[in-house]
């Protein structure tokens, strides 16, 4: 009986002893893998990633119920320009920087006349790549303090239609973004760049004459000296602006 006992107690240690040895039952890996405490700095990255990418996109605006004159920002209307804004870089014959961002701002008449034409250009395989739209009063008395000729650049005191929200300097890009070749670079002052010159190379003149034909359709003209240049003739006699825009 004693021994009975003693056989029983030492039963009883061996069990505890084992339990302790072997402590709590391991989880399986993928009970691990799904625990949110175990979620490394990488994994929580990308779920933040994920959530980002799922934010959609703002709808573009509609120029309908707005003025004539009102100013618009032209991104906000459509996906499908091309911006190269010189003057909010040193890339231009003034040397320096003289926008603080880089924007594209028109009257909402010259904005509906750029649309329809830019419609066209896509449907031919381009698009309207701009160097300039509309331009600070200001900035242009800096103009006029570097090429004091009105052949060039407008007389601020008078304006230029660029004051006016009714100018655009322009070229044209494929689809997939390659500038047609006009002849000279942007802002190029020299026979080279004016429209009657015909000593051109004959894609030259042809890509020179889509673009000015196209524009002229939508109510654009040109001037004689630089091939980059349209305005609006509705624009003519609208007032000169000083405003600058808000940059992000």
């Amino acid at each position: 009986m004693k021994s009975a006992r003693f056989y029983f107690k030492c039963l009883g240690v061996i069990m505890m002893l084992f339990m302790i040895g072997c402590g709590e039952p391991k989880k399986s890996g993928k009970e691990n893998a799904e625990s949110p405490e175990v979620l490394s700095p990488q994994d929580t990255l990308s779920i933040e990633e994920v959530q980002v990418s799922r934010v959609e996109k703002v709808p573009l605006k509609s120029l309908e119920g707005l003025a004539d004159t009102t100013f618009v920002r032209l991104a906000d209307y459509s996906d499908d320009f091309v911006y190269d804004m010189r003057y909010a870089t040193d890339n231009n014959f003034l040397k320096e920087q003289v926008y603080d961002c880089a924007e594209c701002y028109t009257r909402v008449k010259t904005a509906k006349a750029l649309l329809a034409a830019n419609k066209e250009f896509v449907s031919k395989g381009f698009k309207i790549k701009f160097f300039d739209c509309y331009r600070p009063n200001s900035v242009q008395y800096k103009m006029w303090a570097i090429v004091p000729n009105p052949q060039y650049v407008a007389n601020p005191v008078k304006g230029s239609i660029h004051n006016k929200g009714g100018a655009v300097d322009i070229t044209l890009v494929t689809l997939e973004g390659e500038e047609l070749d006009m002849g000279t670079d942007f802002d190029f002052f020299g026979k080279r760049a004016y429209h009657d010159n015909l000593d051109l190379p004959q894609h030259i003149l042809e890509n020179r004459l889509l673009l000015k034909e196209t524009m002229e359709k939508y109510g654009f003209w040109s001037i004689r000296t630089e091939w980059w240049h349209y305005n609006l003739s509705a624009g003519s006699n609208d007032k000169v602006a000083n405003f600058k825009w808000d940059c992000p």
